[in-house]
């Protein structure tokens, strides 16, 4: 495992790369808003993409890295996400496609850039369709403007909410809540066998 700091418009990210043998594609993975990149499913995905091939950074949003429990807005978020990937795409990934994803908050940002940044696919853990008891302050848009291919793995209890499957973009519901912790070997089998999917039609034009 490799750890370094990447200078982003808001001050310094911090990415680990955890590498696969032969790595097919780059994975970069975002956290929740109030927790880190220790998240077990963020871990059982970690997990899961490198056994697939795919190399994975995992970043920290600079207010964590300066020690700040509260996030950003969304506007800096984002904006520093697509710093550290534009310099990792070019020193640890370059010529690999490259996907985003993230759990929580970290995946309505992976969604919110995954058009700028170019991704070829948006892997979200417990994306928060709501807040919990307020379905009407949706969050669907983020979601609905990814255009490529997206998997949403889902707790089926989630008091965040629970989008619908759509063209391009596949749901699979997991025993838990918002955490995803009840079924992290789910998490993980999900995440892998989308990637798998995914991620063949590319191995084939690299051809």
């Amino acid at each position: 495992m490799t750890t370094r700091l990447v200078d982003t418009p808001h001050g310094p990210a911090r990415a680990e790369l955890h590498s696969a043998p032969e790595g097919r594609a780059a994975l970069l993975l975002g956290h929740g808003a109030g927790g880190g990149v220790c998240a077990p499913d963020l871990v059982a995905a970690t997990r899961a993409a490198v056994a697939a091939g795919v190399h994975v950074a995992l970043v920290e949003q600079p207010y964590r890295v300066a020690g700040r429990r509260a996030p950003a807005p969304a506007k800096q978020l984002d904006a520093a996400w697509l710093a550290v990937a534009d310099e990792l795409g070019s020193t640890w990934f370059p010529d690999l496609p490259l996907l985003f994803g993230g759990r929580s908050s970290g995946a309505r940002v992976a969604c919110r850039t995954s058009v700028e940044g170019q991704a070829v696919a948006v892997l979200c853990l417990a994306f928060p369709v709501h807040p919990p008891g307020k379905p009407e302050k949706s969050r669907m848009a983020e979601l609905d403007g990814v255009e490529v291919a997206a998997l949403v793995v889902q707790g089926e209890t989630d008091p965040f909410g629970r989008p619908e499957a759509a063209h391009r973009r596949e749901v699979v519901l997991v025993p838990g809540d918002h955490s995803l912790k009840a079924d992290l070997e789910g998490v993980g089998r999900a995440s892998g066998e989308w990637l798998a999917r995914v991620l063949r039609p590319l191995d084939e034009q690299a051809i």
